[in-house]
């Protein structure tokens, strides 16, 4: 049977790259303290050295989420048709029944009811 491979959160890793560029303890006493290889925790100490970098870039103001304009455009959009529908829920209700009649266009095989 198979063993399950160890999966290390990212705050572990970051304690123990660390720990590797303190030079307080040799990559094999690390190995041994964290029991892992050491061949990991320098992997991890590169991968820290190489990005270490991201921390200190300005962010450039609030990225405004693009599911949140789409969202407010699905809005305005929603507002502007309930606007249009009670309009002409009000005009048609002021038309005569023979203007509106006139109005429909007769489908063979399609019903005006609803």
């Amino acid at each position: 049977m198979r063993k399950k491979r160890r999966n290390f959160s990212s705050k572990f890793k970051a304690k123990v790259a660390l720990e590797a560029l303190k030079d307080q303890l040799t990559l094999a006493e690390l190995a041994t303290k964290y029991e892992l290889h050491a061949n990991q925790i320098s992997a991890w100490k590169k991968e820290l050295l190489a990005n270490s970098f991201l921390l200190y870039e300005k962010k450039r103001g609030p990225k405004v989420d693009a599911d949140e304009e789409k969202e407010a455009r699905l809005y305005e959009q929603i507002g502007k048709l309930q606007f249009e529908l009670d309009w002409l829920k009000k005009k048609i209700g002021e038309c005569d029944e023979a203007l509106r009649l006139s109005q429909i266009a007769v489908l063979e095989g399609l019903s005006i009811a609803r």
